[in-house]
């Protein structure tokens, strides 16, 4: 599988060297295609995951609890893994409901994949992609109600045929038999599983500073003195992010990144 993303990274020279990568939700799973799919692209060092439906999820999140809103859930359900919403319903990709997994496996045409889930058709090159980075950082909201469950952020989810028990992630057959070198990067110690308060996507920024910047910085450069006018890009972010939140008069551990569905 080629994603156009893929060979847009192919194109940037200044990746050349390696890079990190930073996903948000459902984003997490085009950064983790471009790391297993990518053919010939630059390294990814690090990768930062927030909220990622990793394992799938088994509903999709519209409108709310309304009836119209569980009536349309139902009906999307029906026919998840037809062709037409195949190609025009991006959830679609990666909802993975447990107890229609022979149809899922067939006609889900992103997530089966991205997973190495189908037996006799396992790609050793996805896993050795993944298991090249260096770190992979997997942070989970504690009150997360857009992922079913929210413990598919750290690639944990319901076993085959039932709604229950939510499975740890060392407990699924992705970790046990190490599909995409998840289980080799752990027992080297390279995944960190982070769990924060909030809600999807509700994360403070001292939960940024402790969890995700220490992986974003250049630990191969050496400390050089700067002066305002070569202040860095990261420095020049953080300065506008004080800067809105002074303006619309959030503390410093409420979260600047907020989403609403």
């Amino acid at each position: 599988m080629e994603l156009l993303s893929n060979l847009q990274v192919k194109k940037m020279s200044e990746l050349s060297n390696g890079y990190n990568i930073v996903g948000l939700s459902q984003g997490n799973l085009i950064g983790r295609g471009v790391i297993e799919f990518c053919d010939g692209g630059p390294p990814v060092k690090n990768f930062i995951s927030l909220g990622g439906p990793h394992a799938g999820t088994a509903s999709i999140p519209f409108c709310g609890s309304a009836v119209i809103c569980i009536l349309l859930d139902s009906l999307i359900k029906f026919g998840i893994y037809s062709d037409y919403l195949q190609e025009h319903l991006a959830p679609s990709g990666y909802l993975k409901i447990p107890t229609d997994m022979s149809d899922y496996l067939k006609g889900c045409r992103f997530l089966p994949e991205l997973n190495n889930e189908i037996n006799g058709m396992r790609n050793s090159t996805y896993k050795e992609r993944l298991a090249s980075l260096q770190n992979l950082v997997l942070i989970m909201f504690e009150d997360d109600t857009v992922l079913i469950p929210k413990e598919t952020a750290w690639f944990g989810y319901f076993p085959d045929g039932a709604f229950e028990p939510v499975l740890p992630v060392q407990e699924t057959k992705l970790y046990k038999e190490d599909w995409i070198g998840l289980k080799t990067l752990d027992e080297a110690g390279k995944v960190k599983f982070v769990n924060v308060s909030g809600n999807h996507l509700q994360i403070s920024t001292s939960d940024m500073k402790k969890f995700m910047v220490p992986y974003l910085e250049d630990q191969t450069l050496a400390p050089t003195r700067q002066t305002p006018t070569e202040a860095s890009s990261y420095q020049w972010i953080s300065k506008v992010g004080h800067f809105f939140k002074d303006l619309i008069g959030l503390s410093e551990d409420q979260p600047l990144l907020h989403t609403v569905y």
